[in-house]
């Protein structure tokens, strides 16, 4: 019996296991470094980072995640999570439930996009001829009536106005030995090939998200989860300005401004 039960507890201790962190009465360590000594000297991305990558991250390369980050937090109204959450903070709905019905819109069209550039960017950088793959990225897209994720926007048609300081940032680094730039060099041949084809379509924010996680070697699906993190804090900023409004049960669009009914006309039922 004795036995018995030391092997459901040991089978229950192995129930979760974690390298991220070590808990336990008395102390907290990520990956072996203490909190209160991380606390006051590593940024909120380079606690990501380490977290991610189990080693303490250059500052430098925890400020590049800091910049992206801090592009993607927030694009107003117009953008789907924003206008859930602020429709959200007029129903009474608490900040938490705003927050997760926000980002719960953060899909493969808004929020999504990084993570599938990423991939795309590891294909290319992989190639001994990244021109060459980056030419059949853009015809196997086209051939599938796709869109090129990372590049163009509905509003920014010449320049994304985030980008500039973005890639100054990235060639910077590059420049520094911080990265290596193997995956912006992928994703400039991506730029080249669309342009080649067509009129130029400019890299958006999307796009140098996934440049500088790429590049610090982060796996694609926590690009959707940078953009999540991000996001999020504007979602809470505009929640709260909404309830600070006054708002009450606020749907897409004003009271005055009624829908386009495109349905059959008015009849009687028989």
């Amino acid at each position: 019996m004795a036995q018995d039960a030391e092997a459901a507890l040991a089978e229950a201790r192995r129930w979760w296991t974690t390298a991220v962190i070590d808990t336990a009465p008395d102390h907290i360590r990520f990956r072996g470094y203490p909190i209160e000594q991380l606390m006051g000297r590593l940024s909120f991305p380079g606690m990501i980072l380490l977290m991610v990558k189990a080693e303490l991250p250059d500052p430098r390369a925890a400020a590049l995640v800091e910049a992206v980050m801090l592009g993607m937090i927030d694009h107003g109204p117009h953008a789907p999570s924003i206008a859930t959450a602020r429709m959200a903070a007029t129903c009474g709905v608490p900040m938490n439930a705003i927050i997760a019905s926000a980002i719960g819109l953060a899909g493969d069209i808004h929020g999504g996009v990084g993570q599938e550039l990423m991939a795309i960017l590891y294909r290319i950088a992989a190639s001994p001829d990244i021109a060459a793959e980056a030419a059949r990225v853009l015809a196997e897209t086209r051939a599938q009536g796709g869109f090129v994720p990372g590049f163009g926007h509905r509003w920014h048609k010449d320049l994304d106005p985030r980008i500039p300081s973005l890639m100054a940032l990235i060639e910077a680094a590059v420049e520094d030995g911080v990265i290596a730039g193997k995956h912006l060099a992928a994703a400039r041949a991506l730029e080249q090939a669309i342009a080649a084809g067509r009129r130029k379509i400019p890299m958006n924010v999307d796009g140098a998200e996934a440049v500088i996680l790429c590049e610090l070697g982060l796996d694609p699906e926590l690009g959707r989860g940078i953009f999540v993190l991000a996001r999020a804090a504007g979602c809470m900023v505009h929640a709260w300005e909404e309830m600070r409004q006054g708002g009450r049960l606020k749907g897409p669009m004003a009271k005055s401004i009624l829908p386009t009914y495109d349905g059959v006309g008015p009849r009687d039922v028989p």
